[in-house]
């Protein structure tokens, strides 16, 4: 299907989780997963400035050893990390250039906007620049990456009508999540008219694994599929979807992608019910019934991260993966300038205001052994 003039295949390879040997990104593999990417006629590619060697590894797979009009190359800007100056944002665009060695980016993103990182991007007028860019040749399509409200992608929106598309978190286990909203913030886009790519399909892997009651519902429903198709055909299946984009990892994740994708067809009515079935037993796990409202946030007198703190207990409950529940645990509170949940005084001002009536304080101390980890080797 053609969107913004490209012709697209539903299934993006988003290259945040290369595979690596120890610490460094393989080269080889990845070339590998190239090739039978565009050996399956599969053509986007979704990098960014902030992802350490995927640039450049991208130029050694790709971009040195096929046409450059051959694929679409897509990158970010994130002018809210160790950025000062307009200068320092800008810069950013010419390393990604230097890095991929790509000449011009099909897709370029203003990168995860929302909250407070939105700001840098309106101080530093980057919405200006990659219009410029675009004038320029450099860049054929801009549009932006979002984690937050739908009424702020609905502000943003309305602000930014030149943005020709927009990057949403979206996945069965998120669809009514309140922390994520991402069926309200699928449905911002759409009212706006505004194409859509989906990144975190398969919740950065989880739902590969999902808890065993989830599994089994997909593997009655259809023993041969693999748990992850569900999920990636999920989100190809939704409407105004430019591509959907699979952190592939391994040969093997992105043979069982294929396998699927390569002739794509959306969930059928029996299958919706499956995600539906599934999504109802993830709904029974004793997760903390969290809003995010963030009244606690309000009347905190040390300005703990609890409606985040709560939001990564929940990741560790559900899919039992400390590793990502601990990287979402210090994203959401130091990440944002929070505290953490050890530094809770138990003072209980949270409880008075909380409307689900969360024990919170013991939430909390749950949520500080459950981390501990972390403090120890800040220490």
């Amino acid at each position: 299907m053609a969107y913004l003039g490209e012709e697209i295949k539903k299934l993006g390879f988003g290259l945040m989780r290369l595979p690596k040997n120890g610490d460094v990104i393989d080269v080889e593999q990845t070339k590998t997963m190239v090739d039978k990417f565009m050996a399956a006629g599969f053509t986007y590619f979704d990098t960014a400035w902030a992802y350490p060697g995927s640039e450049e590894a991208i130029r050694a797979a790709l971009v040195e050893r096929y046409p450059r009009e051959s694929y679409q190359l897509a990158t970010k800007n994130a002018a809210w990390i160790e950025c000062k100056t307009r200068e320092e944002a800008v810069s950013q665009f010419n390393t990604s250039l230097e890095r991929t060695g790509a000449g011009y980016f099909d897709f370029y993103l203003l990168h995860n906007l929302g909250e407070h990182r939105t700001k840098f991007f309106d101080d530093f007028d980057m919405w200006s620049f990659v219009q410029e860019k675009k004038a320029e040749g450099l860049i054929k399509h801009v549009g932006f990456s979002f984690h937050s409200t739908p009424e702020e992608l609905e502000e943003i929106l309305d602000a930014h009508p030149e943005m020709e598309f927009v990057q949403l978190q979206i996945n069965y286990a998120d669809w009514e999540n309140p922390a994520v909203q991402s069926r309200r913030c699928y449905e911002a886009a759409r009212k706006h008219g505004v194409p859509v790519i989906i990144m975190e399909p398969v919740k950065g892997g989880m739902l590969a694994t999902p808890p065993e009651k989830v599994r089994e519902v997909f593997e009655k429903a259809a023993p041969e599929a693999s748990v992850a198709s569900w999920a990636v055909r999920f989100a190809a299946s939704l409407d105004g979807v430019i591509t959907v984009l699979s952190g592939m990892s391994s040969v093997e994740q992105m043979e069982d992608n294929l396998s699927y994708m390569k002739e794509f067809k959306p969930l059928d009515a029996q299958e919706q019910a499956v995600i539906e079935a599934a999504r109802a037993e993830l709904a029974k796990y004793p997760v903390i019934p969290c809003t995010t409202c963030n009244y606690c946030a309000k009347v905190c007198p040390q300005n703990v991260g609890i409606s985040g703190t709560f939001t990564a207990m929940n990741c560790l409950i559900l899919y039992g993966n400390k590793e990502a529940a601990k990287v979402q645990e210090n994203w959401l509170t130091e990440g944002h300038g929070k505290k953490r949940a050890a530094d809770c005084i138990k003072c209980g001002r949270c409880e008075e205001a909380c409307p689900q009536h969360i024990k919170i304080r013991a939430e909390l101390e749950r949520a500080a052994k459950a981390f501990a980890v972390d403090d120890a080797a800040k220490a």
